[in-house]
């Protein structure tokens, strides 16, 4: 049964219920596979795919033919949903798109600002007993809306050797640029260092498990990231007047997707907390994936009873979930007040399912507390901002002996000399 906690009882350490211990093991193998992807590329990745996959490959890349069969496969109603889908995310992120500027000043100095997207990125879509077409559509739109050339996309194969229908016909919708049979650390380092057939990217994106997640810790600098996400979390802000089957039913959607997942809830009603912890039994009792969800709420699950909503506001923001359910009667008097959250649901009517799929916002969101400081996947993790200066003659004659002054207050004599140099008649050169 869930956890029921009073918030006076817990020490902030079990207000956040997040074990931060390091896994060498992990760490080591990771080490290992990114190695063996350095020194031989294309044969490793294949060794790989059969070892960890059960898949032998003759060739990495999906082709055009294996896409049309998909698209084929898929049901038609799906593909509509996809598309529906794919039209709200491509709505919401245009709206994110960054816009440069230019100051044009009186003495004829021009300072701006530029957005240019990188030139290839790499996202990772994770597969093995589960596929995940979702993740297809929340990390690839972003990268197209933002104007990205090329958008590779690796994801593990069955047994087969084939990838999941609804995965390549995801990829159609959302528009990635080539699509490669590669999962765990080893497409990691595929995408970080290229390989015969993968080439390397600028930026790699998307979820995965602690191998993925190890390998894009190793590989950033080689490359950009958008951030190590952990698993996945659910904080639900309830007050009284909640349904506790909604609330059993919205912690149970997030403890399905991992053992390791958080489902919390947080509420000043002592009736509401005994009531969904009755409902999660019951509704364990018939979930499909109910081992695993089980798991998660016998290790990581709780219900935190607080004397107020002001309190539960707090916990909020010192838990800083991924996903954060506002279910109380005026969730927009509270939204101001949340400091801390990757994706904020407003209302007892908006199951953080509706963000997992359909409404636009990106579900690619920080865990493990890092909401603190990071945001969710969008646009922006996919341009980079570049400043730009001009100055006219007249305009860094007004400027040298500021700048001089600066530069010999650092100690920096050649800095200081590469402005003067321009106005000393033994400098020579264009004037």
């Amino acid at each position: 049964m869930i956890r029921l906690y009073r918030l006076q009882d817990l020490a902030p350490g079990q207000i956040l219920n997040r074990d931060p211990a390091a896994q060498p093991e992990v760490e080591a193998a990771v080490d290992a596979i990114i190695a063996q992807v350095r020194a031989r590329g294309d044969d490793a990745l294949r060794d790989y795919a059969l070892r960890f996959d059960g898949a032998k490959l003759d060739a990495l890349e999906v082709t055009p033919a294996e896409m049309e069969q998909a698209l084929e496969q898929v049901d038609p109603a799906f593909l509509d949903i996809l598309r529906q889908a794919a039209a709200n995310i491509e709505a919401f992120h245009r709206r994110q798109l960054p816009q440069g500027f230019v100051i044009t000043r009186e003495d004829g100095v021009v300072l701006g600002q530029k957005y240019t997207p990188v030139a290839r990125a790499g996202v990772y879509v994770p597969g093995g007993t589960a596929a995940y077409p979702s993740t297809v559509l929340m990390d690839v739109i972003p990268a197209r809306v933002a104007g990205v050339p090329e958008i590779l996309m690796t994801t593990p194969p069955g047994p087969d050797g084939r990838v999941a229908p609804a995965i390549l016909a995801a990829a159609s919708v959302a528009g990635v640029t080539h699509i490669y049979k590669a999962g765990g650390a080893q497409a990691i380092a595929a995408l970080a260092y290229g390989t015969r057939t993968i080439p390397a990217v600028d930026k790699i994106v998307g979820p995965g498990n602690v191998y993925v997640a190890a390998a894009k810790r190793r590989v950033f600098g080689q490359v950009g990231i958008d951030m190590v996400a952990g698993p996945s979390e659910i904080l639900v802000l309830a007050d009284g007047g909640c349904d506790p089957a909604w609330v059993a039913a919205d912690l149970l959607s997030q403890a399905e997707h991992d053992r390791l997942a958080s489902p919390v809830l947080v509420t000043d009603s002592e009736a509401l907390a005994r009531a969904v912890q009755m409902q999660v039994e019951e509704q364990l009792a018939v979930l499909p994936r109910a081992a695993i969800a089980r798991a998660s709420i016998e290790a990581n699950g709780k219900i935190i009873l607080c004397d107020n909503l002001d309190q539960g506001v707090e916990v909020c923001n010192t838990i800083a979930p991924e996903h954060l359910e506002l279910c109380v009667a005026d969730p927009f008097a509270l939204l101001g007040r949340i400091r801390n959250a990757g994706s904020i649901f407003l209302g007892r009517h908006v199951p953080e399912a509706l963000g997992d799929y359909f409404a636009g916002p990106n579900h690619t969101l920080p865990t493990g507390g890092t909401a603190r400081f990071s945001s969710p996947l969008g646009v922006e993790d996919f341009v980079k901002r570049s400043s730009f200066i001009y100055y006219t003659p007249d305009a860094l004659a007004a400027a040298k002996d500021q700048v001089a002054g600066f530069a010999m207050q650092e100690g920096l004599a050649a800095h200081a000399r590469s402005v003067t140099i321009r106005f000393a008649e033994e400098g020579g050169g264009a004037q």
